[in-house]
């Protein structure tokens, strides 16, 4: 009876938890589409582009020395991760007359990274402010033009995020003032889409 037992166990258990995390798989593969299409770029007069690209899309504002910190949690906790994936950028809006204050903020970047996937655009604070309102969130910028968070768009310039999160409900964004933030929700929720479009390549190969 216990060599029956053990046996069983030693079979079925296994078999549960392969079906356990299956299913998991299968409800969390995709990460949710929030709202979309994002405006392009094309009025901000650049070669640079969010359609056919995964960006990670930040808003920085003038004042950019008081937002290096956003932007060295960007690259030690998302970017350094992630860029050598193909089509995945780090993408910042800033307000045209900053141009001086990110060739700063590059070099020093530079120090630690490789920046073949880091990205600034710059537009009027009427561009900026379309593309943001594009997003379809419940944020807003501040009078500079910036925002603490950055945002998950897809290939086809979806806004993706959590649509059930435990601690927001809808969450559109991500605080890159929050170590926290990044290492516990947006890690994972950048390695889904990489692997949902993995998974979607493998397919059509």
């Amino acid at each position: 009876m216990k060599k029956t037992v053990v046996l069983s166990v030693l079979f079925i258990l296994p078999l549960v938890v392969y079906l356990f995390f299956a299913s998991g798989v299968n409800r969390f593969g995709r990460l949710p589409v929030l709202s979309g299409p994002v405006a392009t770029l094309q009025d901000f007069g650049t070669q640079e582009q969010l359609q056919g690209k995964i960006t990670i899309l930040g808003f920085l504002g003038t004042d950019i020395d008081n937002k290096k910190g956003v932007a060295f949690n960007l690259n030690q906790k998302i970017y350094k991760r992630f860029y050598e994936f193909t089509d995945f950028q780090m993408l910042m809006v800033v307000p045209k007359g900053s141009e001086t204050q990110v060739e700063g903020l590059k070099k020093e970047l530079a120090a630690f990274t490789d920046l073949k996937g880091w990205r600034f655009v710059y537009g009027d604070s009427g561009e900026i402010q379309h593309l943001f309102q594009s997003l379809g969130t419940n944020l807003n910028l501040d009078a500079s033009g910036a925002s603490p968070y950055v945002f998950i768009i897809d290939k086809d310039r979806n806004l993706r995020g959590r649509s059930q999160d435990e601690d927001e409900g809808l969450k559109f964004g991500f605080d890159a003032t929050s170590v926290a933030d990044l290492n516990n929700k947006m890690v994972d929720d950048v390695k889904i889409i990489l692997a949902e479009y993995r998974l979607a390549l493998k397919k059509n190969r």
